[in-house]
């Protein structure tokens, strides 16, 4: 079993916090995370898949459950299903505050589980489980994970076409399952196309527009269904950087499917020498690099991208506290060329590191403060001594 680096996280919420939310996809390893990490603890702790019809029944007087069991930590696995627990979570954890009295599982946002941020604010911490991320996965390799991604269903198969079929699966049984018990109204078939479409245009501009014109909605449902989406971390939004910005800068937000192994079976890409035949190669690197800076990035680092309307660009710009100081252009090549984009990029914002990212390339400067480095040396290197 490989271990995430999540334990640690949950170890320091867990000494403050009476409940801890561990948030993330379907089939991205809550469940087996929330076990490794109830066996370090010294209390007890009860486990209650709210799919499984037995334990469902446990809270049918969850007031009384959880009084019941209040020196215990309950964990609440699919918390999704009965968002009318949050209130009674709430009076409990008001009623005896200490930490660790519940840890709730659940494969949407805040916003998408309806009441939890306002009934548990200031009382819960939440993390994010991603899928697997490159540093996590030591014996795969760079193009496997690029290709196939990092939920363990897909990169720990056993083999290709076990890896392939099991994500045609999650993407069907998201469609027609998952996302309308989270309440997505849209028909599964407009969902799947949605879906196709926003992959094609993964790491460009959002055109809700074309996508609408396409489907027969309008710009509103498009971009409802979409916020739906990145809600359920199917999805990843990148906003313009804006702030004293003195150029003209585009407003529209670029759009990212938010697991590069997702990504490809959407497209159809069947290998990864196909996908290297086509023109979608630069995009879905510049997608792959995002979700593993996303994986790695010190909490307090903001992403964006920087783009003017006379075509100056920056793939991926990194902030803190407003204040670029990190740009980053991702390029597909073992030689990369120096762009007049990104030159005038940095001059604008003013970065002091600056990087050209690729898959596989030894470490070099390409002109003063301008850096050619791979992604893992970036992960391991750089973003770590930001």
């Amino acid at each position: 079993m490989i271990k995430r680096k999540y334990i640690k996280e949950l170890e320091e919420l867990g000494g403050f916090y009476p409940v801890i939310g561990i948030l993330g996809p379907r089939q991205v390893g809550k469940t087996t995370l929330v076990k490794e990490f109830a066996k370090t603890l010294k209390k007890e702790t009860y486990y209650l898949d709210l799919e499984r019809p037995s334990d469902f029944q446990k809270l049918q007087e969850a007031e009384l459950y959880f009084e019941q069991n209040q020196e215990k930590c309950i964990i609440l696995d699919e918390v999704q299903i009965r968002p009318e627990l949050f209130p009674i979570i709430r009076s409990m954890v008001d009623n005896h505050r200490v930490p660790l009295r519940f840890i709730i599982l659940g494969s949407a946002t805040p916003d998408i589980i309806r009441d939890s941020s306002e009934s548990l604010a200031g009382r819960i911490g939440y993390i994010e489980l991603k899928p697997f991320s490159l540093l996590e996965l030591d014996k795969v390799s760079l193009t496997d994970h690029f290709f196939y991604g990092g939920f363990p269903g897909s990169i720990l198969s056993k083999s290709k076409k076990q890896s392939i079929r099991w994500m045609d699966d999650f993407i069907k049984t998201y469609i027609e399952r998952d996302l309308p018990l989270l309440g997505l109204s849209a028909n599964p078939s407009v969902t799947r196309r949605l879906w196709e479409m926003l992959s094609w245009q993964s790491a460009s501009l959002l055109n809700a527009s074309a996508i609408g014109n396409s489907l027969g909605l309008t710009n509103h449902t498009i971009n409802k269904y979409i916020d739906f989406l990145e809600g359920t971390f199917m999805v990843n939004k990148l906003t313009p950087f804006s702030y004293n910005a003195k150029k003209r800068i585009v407003k529209s937000p670029k759009v990212y499917i938010s697991d590069s192994g997702l990504l490809h079976r959407l497209m159809r890409i069947n290998s990864f020498d196909e996908l290297l035949s086509m023109p979608v190669l630069g995009a879905s690197f510049e997608s792959y690099v995002l979700q593993q800076i996303r994986a790695e990035k010190p909490e307090d680092i903001d992403l964006y991208f920087y783009r003017t309307h006379a075509g100056t660009e920056i793939d991926i710009v990194l902030t803190r506290s407003l204040k670029p100081i990190v740009s980053i252009e991702v390029k597909y090549s073992s030689t990369p060329k120096l762009t007049k984009g990104l030159i005038n990029g940095i001059e604008d914002l003013k970065t002091k590191r600056n990087y050209i990212i690729t898959p596989n390339n030894d470490e070099y400067p390409l002109k003063e403060n301008i850096i050619v480095c791979d992604i893992k040396t970036f992960l391991e290197k750089h973003l770590m001594d930001l």
